[in-house]
Order: structure tokens, then C-alpha cells, then sequence
């Protein structure tokens, strides 16, 4: 069995094996799709504020889960993973909003535990 003459100029470069994976080595801009630089505009916010009024709360449990996520934002934007960041943020900011349903009406109770204290105090003089 004949399989008949080699091709002219050889059989060229191996196929497969080592080298850069597919999609790599073109013109710029034509890599694998979700590669390349930051998203436009500034990092997502963090949410912090929030989250450590959240940790002063009644419930500080939703801000101190909160506080991580929003310590954590800038941490992922910096390193390349703007997804993480988003989605850190997102965390944050519904842990912060959590956290601060619970730090207001606290916060006026406080006030209000104050204001009568006070009151008291002068009634008596």
C-alpha cells in the first residue's frame, strides 16, 4: 500500500501539542471574550459607611457581613476581577441597607432614652 509522494516543502510545523491556545497571537482586541482592561468609569462603590452604622446597631450581624463584602470591593477592582467587585458591592450595599433599618430606629430610641433622661434629671432639680 502506497500512500504516494510527500507534499512540496515537507509536511510543515507539528499540529497540537505546546504553544499558545487558540484566540492568543492575533491582532489586538480579537482575544477570548470577558479579557481585557477595566470596565469604564471608577470602581463600584463600597457601601461603607453603611455597613459600620450597620455594626453600631441593635443587630450588628448584617453590618459586620456587610463590612466584609465592602472591604473586599477594592481588593477585587484592583486585582482584575470587576464581576467580584460588583457583586461584593451589591452584597455591601444590601447589608448595609439591612443593617441601617435596624440602626435608626435604635438610634432614636437612644435619643428619645436621652431626651427623657435629661428631662428627668431637671424636673428633679
Amino acid at each position: 500500500m502506497s500512500y504516494g509522494p510527500p507534499p512540496p516543502g515537507g509536511y510543515g510545523p507539528p499540529t497540537g501539542g505546546y504553544g499558545p491556545p487558540a484566540g492568543y497571537g492575533g491582532p489586538p482586541g480579537y482575544g477570548p471574550p470577558g479579557h481585557g482592561g477595566p470596565p469604564a468609569g471608577d470602581p463600584p462603590k463600597n457601601h461603607l459607611v453603611m455597613n459600620i452604622l450597620g455594626i453600631i446597631s441593635c443587630f450588628p450581624v448584617f453590618g459586620i457581613i456587610g463590612l466584609i463584602f465592602a472591604i473586599m470591593v477594592n481588593g477585587q477592582w484592583s486585582s482584575g476581577d470587576y464581576r467580584g467587585a460588583e457583586s461584593s458591592s451589591g452584597v455591601a450595599k444590601t447589608m448595609g441597607i439591612i443593617g441601617l433599618v435596624f440602626f435608626v430606629p435604635g438610634a432614636l430610641y437612644a435619643l428619645f432614652m436621652i431626651v427623657m433622661i435629661v428631662a428627668l434629671t431637671i424636673s428633679e432639680i
